[in-house]
């Protein structure tokens, strides 16, 4: 298999994706921040810097609108939906995060969503790092994606 962001002599390139047609595409990836059941209770409603949640929620959105500019090679692309859940989860114990990304476009938004999860990740790190430094960001991976020419994917 070749890699798609590389031309035939190894240079790196943007793929050229005028001639794909326009699909319905959506994504979804996850991550986990896991931390001791004392930041975790920081992170439910007493931290001092106020709505941790909601403010890595916010944080995700951002991210995902904003991958283009991170990630050198990804296209800007239309994204009509940006969703961001994060759970607590006192199993972990921690924070479970996913993001759903979509849009209808010629590539896809496996990035966007990947990067949500990851600035969603890193806000919920800052926000409680007074209270713990040796929190663990984990587990981003891909989830699911739907729409483009290599079909459907679900991670195991």
């Amino acid at each position: 298999m070749s890699l798609t962001h590389f031309d035939a002599s190894g240079q790196a390139h943007m793929v050229d994706v005028s001639d794909k047609p326009e699909t319905a595409r959506t994504a979804v990836a996850e991550g986990l921040v896991v931390m001791s059941p004392e930041t975790l209770a920081l992170a439910k409603g007493g931290a001092k810097k106020g709505d941790v949640l909601g403010v890595a929620r916010l944080a995700g959105i951002m991210g995902a609108k904003r991958t283009s500019d991170l990630i050198p090679l990804c296209h800007p692309l239309p994204i009509t939906k940006v969703a961001v859940e994060l759970e607590p989860d006192d199993a972990l114990p921690g924070i479970r995060i996913t993001a759903t990304v979509s849009t209808t476009g010629r590539t896809g938004v496996e990035m966007e969503a990947l990067t949500a999860v990851s600035t969603a990740c890193l806000t919920v790190y800052d926000m409680l790092k007074a209270a713990q430094k040796d929190m663990r960001i984990e587990g981003i991976r891909l989830i699911s994606k739907t729409g483009g020419k290599s079909g459907d994917f679900k991670a195991e």
